[in-house]
């Protein structure tokens, strides 16, 4: 266990962060998978447009890496535009 006062608060700090990378990441993969399931074009454009940005803030923040967040964007954006209106 750390000793420093300094420590202890990095400690915190992490967990803190931790948690909440944590929470935004898992609200990100339920988003997609909400997109994945969607059969309406219009509602999927909306959602993309969401998950896309969810997706950029993510990668910017370093939770996940930009080429994953590109390939899942881009990915993603095949599906949408597959889906018929």
């Amino acid at each position: 266990m750390a000793n420093h006062k300094s420590a202890l608060k990095r400690i915190r700090a992490n967990n803190a962060k931790r948690l909440r990378n944590r929470f935004q990441l898992k609200t990100t993969r339920a988003f997609v998978r909400k997109l994945r399931a969607a059969t309406n074009k219009a509602e999927a454009q909306t959602l993309y447009k969401e998950v896309s940005s969810m997706l950029d803030k993510l990668a910017k923040k370093n939770i996940i890496h930009k080429n994953k967040a590109a390939n899942n964007k881009s990915k993603l954006a095949k599906l949408v535009n597959s889906l018929s209106a």
